[in-house]
């Protein structure tokens, strides 16, 4: 083959690659879209997420199973029973909101990612893809569609409104650096630790909200069903943390098991975590730290609260 044309062809090849790559953009990744758990007892988890919360109650419905509790018209919990009763690992799969699920699977795809060979329109009117992230955890990536839910029951005002991040076990941080952050766009909001030095939670921010999914880093080889409950979680945002106890306390609610109350967290906010009734850490936070945080600065942008519906 002739010497120049082997150069002009050397030369092609990254330039084509790098044409093929920009033609795959990735689109907007906005926040938690949905969270869906194994749930051993639908009802008392109605009890908890409907009654206690106040989240809006919607089934499912196929071509998907179990109940959906909505904290707004686009997030919300889903509920799902088990293969078996009494599974140590509740969280099934964690969804994130995009603006082109269609160009994301096409990005991911043009990367070498393993992805499905379409997306899936919901009956919703909503596109998503479900995939696995590099430690097998099972994520969606969601464009929401026309048909949202509507108001909650003015009966069953919820405690929140705006599931702010979900987090859950991690054990190789550079290889989910490598997918939620070099390709994702995701950045480091905060990290920080009980012990000097060490590491055991760190938040990645979503890359177009203000949203994020917390690394858990800290559990041992072989965790308990208890703390695995505690590490995979969801967090719902609040204003103050003292009000929402008021409020709870006035639904009935009283500290039982592993419930905790107010306390102070290493990154400078105000929370109260509940436990559904399997065992899953529900973590209301407040929006801003109101003292310095440990460990790090939180250089991510602080969310606000939404408006009501």
């Amino acid at each position: 083959m002739n010497r120049s044309l082997v150069m002009f062809l050397i030369l092609l090849v990254p330039a084509f690659t790098a044409a093929q790559l920009a033609t795959h953009a990735r689109p907007a990744i906005t926040g938690i879209a949905h969270v869906t758990f194994y749930a051993d007892n639908l009802q008392k988890s109605q009890q908890f997420y409907g009654s206690l919360i106040g989240w809006q109650q919607v089934p499912a419905g196929k071509p998907e199973s179990g109940v959906r509790f909505y904290a707004n018209h686009l997030q919300y919990i889903q509920l799902v029973s088990p293969p078996a009763p009494g599974l140590e690992y509740r969280l099934v799969r964690v969804a994130f909101a995009t603006s082109g699920a269609e160009a994301l699977r096409s990005y991911l795809a043009a990367h070498g990612v393993a992805v499905p060979p379409s997306v899936t329109t919901q009956r919703d009117g909503s596109i998503s893809f479900q995939m696995k992230d590099p430690e097998g955890h099972a994520i969606e990536f969601t464009q929401a569609g026309p048909h949202a839910a509507g108001a909650p029951r003015p009966a069953s005002m919820p405690l929140s409104n705006q599931i702010v991040h979900a987090g859950f076990v991690v054990r190789n941080r550079a290889a989910m650096d490598h997918f939620y952050g070099d390709l994702l766009g995701f950045h480091l909001s905060w990290q920080g630790g009980s012990k000097p030095g060490q590491t055991e939670w760190v938040m990645m921010q979503v890359p177009n909200g203000t949203g994020w999914l917390e690394y858990m880093l800290y559990l041992p080889a072989h965790p308990s069903r208890s703390q695995l409950g505690g590490a995979n979680h969801v967090s719902p945002d609040v204003v103050s943390v003292a009000a929402l106890q008021k409020e709870l306390e006035a639904r009935g609610w009283t500290p039982k098991g592993p419930d905790r109350p107010p306390l102070l967290g290493l990154d400078g906010k105000w929370q109260l975590d509940l436990f559904d009734p399997d065992g899953t850490r529900v973590e209301f936070m407040e929006f801003k730290p109101v003292k310095t945080p440990c460990c790090s600065p939180i250089t991510g942008r602080s969310p606000a609260p939404l408006p009501g519906w």
